[in-house]
């Protein structure tokens, strides 16, 4: 072989020389192509796999923050959207609860300060803008270019704020939904027109749902520890109830404590009504000033005020504003007085009801605009069924008390009158003084009535001054006064107020006396009467205004009744002494005749 034909073959190509190179390195080719492929998948598998121990991690973290804080939301919402826009890649975000109304911010993410400030109001939605879609049930509202909404919509304030103030342009919204009810929504702002993936909006998603979550637990939470919190309050207030019988003073404290503070009010009255005057007879961290506008005297509250409503209509009467109520630009005074002096704005009021008669109210405050709510209404009226349960049973043991008194005071006048048989003056004595006593006066007299003059037969606790005038004379009773309407026939005359009677005010000498002398600002008269027939008169008086009640003057009627009696026994007693002092005469006078002999 020449030399040309050596270099000839030398300079064919390696494939043609070798076939199976030619295999191996297309093989080669391949396995490299495998192999950057592999790497990708791998790479990809890795990523996922990060990104999925990522939102894990975030999950776990935030079901931590949960845990660690049963109950209180602010540190969880937080957690959450930290989480949630660092995973999504935001720039910032909210989340918001939904009222009904509006959507309410109750957490920021690297929210910038402009829009912070625009949304501090609150969101009303609109049909059709991303809040108002998730009213309508959408399951999500994404916007990839906010910019061209303020654009189409420029009078409009929220896109434009959002783009001016925020400066967004890519939106996401995902609602919060629980059994079909908006809770509220998360949001993820970014800065540039950039919209999120599948995969973000699912994970956003995510965040949601365990924001739900949270929220139900702190709700169940909450519900649990007010229930134990009413339970414990109803319980200390019945403990006070057991613990007080028959006085009303610690048990109508402790019911405004409990009250005011489960209602988070800033202070609160419970007062009686006796049909037409309101007695403050508990007070709650009322502001001094108005506790001295109030004084310790009974109060009136005009018809359009809320305490008047609730006795009247016999319901609950809610004010949002006391300030802006049409009472206040009145110049109703106390209404003025409690916004005024109180600081006064949101009220409740909540009327004491047993069969459908109001007993009195439970007033409750607060300093700030801020509605009560269906649970506090309902916790307040539970407070007021307690109070009246505890005037209930205070009534039944005074009741109880009295009868027993009455029967006592009872049994030791009969007593009187058989240890005295015939004789008046122990059993008038004690029984005025029962009289007296049992009905709550200062004073009293017993009088006797012949048919033409009254004369006192017993006396108790009569001022000296007055009773040196009644050992005078006594002139004539002038028509309009207690003994002279017994005398005109009256089943029982009273006087609420004698310094304030057109009587006395005439100057009539018997009522001048009984006020300036004896000091007496009520009393009640009650007639003595044998068969239609008057035998005298009780007459009690009471140095401050507090008319006799029915059951007072009731109990001087049947001392009355017992007074005709021993007046009869007496009459008897001494008619049958009288007779037997005749007969006794007569049998000695004839025996004086027997013993004489006969006559010659």
């Amino acid at each position: 072989m020449t030399r040309s034909a050596r270099a000839t073959v030398r300079e064919e190509p390696e494939e043609r020389r070798h076939p199976s190179l030619a295999k191996m390195q297309t093989r080669i080719e391949a396995l490299e192509a495998e192999l950057i492929e592999a790497r990708g998948r791998e790479t990809a598998a890795a990523a996922a796999l990060r990104e999925a121990l990522e939102q894990h991690t975030a999950t776990a973290e935030v079901l931590s923050v949960i845990n660690s804080s049963p109950g209180d939301l602010a540190p969880v919402f937080q957690a959450m959207l930290q989480k949630a826009h660092t995973l999504c890649e935001a720039s910032f975000g909210a989340l918001m609860t939904y009222d009904g109304e509006r959507f309410h911010s109750v957490a920021h993410q690297g929210t910038p300060a402009p829009f912070r400030e625009f949304l501090a109001s609150g969101i009303l939605p609109k049909p059709g803008d991303p809040f108002g879609r998730m009213v309508e049930g959408a399951a999500l509202s994404h916007i990839h270019d906010l910019s061209e909404v303020a654009a189409r919509y420029p009078g409009d304030p929220l896109p434009r704020a959002a783009v001016d103030l925020g400066g967004i342009r890519t939106l996401l919204v995902v609602p919060l939904h629980k059994d079909g009810a908006l809770l509220g929504v998360i949001t993820a702002y970014r800065q540039e027109v950039r919209p999120f993936t599948d995969k973000q909006i699912a994970l956003l998603q995510n965040f949601a749902a365990q924001a739900v979550i949270a929220m139900e637990n702190a709700r169940l939470i909450t519900e649990t520890r007010e229930a134990l919190e009413q339970q414990t309050a109803t319980a200390e207030v019945l403990q006070v109830i057991n613990s007080s019988p028959g006085d009303l003073t610690p048990v109508f404290a402790a019911i405004l404590e409990k009250a005011t503070g489960l209602c988070e009010s800033a202070f609160g009255i419970l007062a009686t009504y006796d049909g037409s005057r309101f007695r403050h007879v508990a007070l709650r961290n009322v502001p001094a000033a108005y506790a001295k506008f109030m004084g310790d005297e009974p109060r009136i509250y005009a018809p359009a005020t809320g305490p008047a409503q609730a006795v009247e209509q016999k319901r609950v009467i809610y004010s949002e504003d006391l300030m802006a109520s049409d009472v206040y630009r009145s110049g109703d005074p106390n209404r003025r007085a409690v916004v005024d002096l109180a600081g006064a704005r949101t009220s409740l009021v909540v009327p004491l009801l047993k069969d459908d008669q109001a007993r009195g109210i439970i007033n409750v405050f607060r300093q700030e605009v801020r509605p009560f709510t269906d649970r506090q209404i309902a916790l307040l009226e539970n407070f007021a069924g307690q109070a009246v349960i505890a005037m209930e049973n205070v009534r039944l043991l005074t009741e109880t008390r009295e009868a027993l008194e009455q029967q006592t005071a009872t049994a030791e006048v009969l007593q009187v009158i058989n240890s005295s048989p015939g004789e008046l003056a122990p059993v008038f004595d004690a029984m005025l003084e029962k009289g007296v006593r049992l009905c709550e006066a200062s004073f009293g007299l017993l009088c006797t009535f012949d048919g033409e003059r009254l004369q006192i037969a017993a006396m108790r606790g009569v001022p000296a001054p007055y009773a040196e005038f009644l050992a005078g004379e006594l002139l004539p009773f002038a028509p309009g006064s207690g003994p002279a309407s017994i005398l005109a026939g009256a089943r029982f005359h009273t006087v609420t107020d004698f310094a304030a009677d057109p009587l006395t005010l005439s100057g009539d000498p018997h009522r001048r006396a009984l006020v300036e002398l004896g000091g007496a600002r009520s009393g009640a008269a009650v007639p003595l009467r044998k068969d239609a027939t008057l035998v005298g008169m009780f007459l009690v008086f009471r140095p401050e205004v507090q008319p006799f009640t029915e059951k007072q003057i009731a109990l001087l009627e049947n001392f009355a009744a017992q007074a005709v009696i021993a007046m009869e026994n007496a009459r008897l007693i001494t008619e049958t002494r009288e007779a037997l002092e005749q007969q006794t005469a007569t049998a000695e006078v004839l025996q004086v005749i027997n013993s004489s002999g006969d006559v010659k």
